[in-house]
């Protein structure tokens, strides 16, 4: 039989309640360690600017100015083979950076890597899309302009997805208020 443990301070110390808690990173790897990322990210630098580049649970994340997005999707489809977006979206660093970071989750099903593209866009800034690249990005784009409030230019059909149309605000802002929902009448 297991010993007994008294659970009556079970609620006293609520885990998840700070809203801005960032959770410890996980080691960066250099991306000379992977000769295919190695080969990938060269092909990235010939042609725009690299802001930060490393290896991080097996994949490559690359940090890029949010100008080149497109640019850099359409380059990485074309030339380095990673032909599917399997997820975009956005962190709200607002508090600390006065902006979002936006990410792209790349897959190369020949090679059988993955790639991380990230960008750090301001609060009011906007993105371009890239729908015509991918058209698994169409929803998604949504998403991340309904739940954040991110702009994104050029895209086809630019409304809200999970949300109804009359809603105001974003609700996955971390200055979202979290009781009284007004709003849902």
């Amino acid at each position: 039989m297991r010993k007994y443990v008294p659970k009556d301070n079970v609620q006293k110390k609520p885990y998840y309640t700070d809203r801005y808690w960032v959770s410890p990173q996980v080691a960066k790897l250099a991306v000379e360690s992977d000769e295919v990322f190695a080969k990938d990210l060269e092909a990235i630098k010939s042609k725009f600017e690299v802001l930060d580049a490393y290896i991080q649970v097996e994949q490559l994340v690359v940090f890029i100015k949010p100008e080149d997005n497109y640019a850099v999707l359409e380059l990485l489809k074309n030339e380095c083979a990673y032909n599917q977006l399997s997820e975009m979206s956005a962190i709200d660093w607002i508090a600390d950076r006065n902006g979002f970071e936006v990410f792209y989750q790349m897959l190369s099903m020949s090679k059988r890597k993955r790639l991380r593209i990230k960008m750090f866009i301001n609060q009011k800034q906007a993105v371009e899309s890239v729908n015509p690249l991918y058209r698994s990005a169409d929803w998604a784009e949504r998403e991340m302009f309904d739940m954040f409030g991110i702009k994104v230019n050029n895209h086809p059909y630019l409304k809200r997805i999970l949300m109804p149309d009359d809603w105001e605000g974003h609700p996955l802002l971390k200055t979202y208020p979290l009781q009284g929902d007004e709003f849902a009448a």
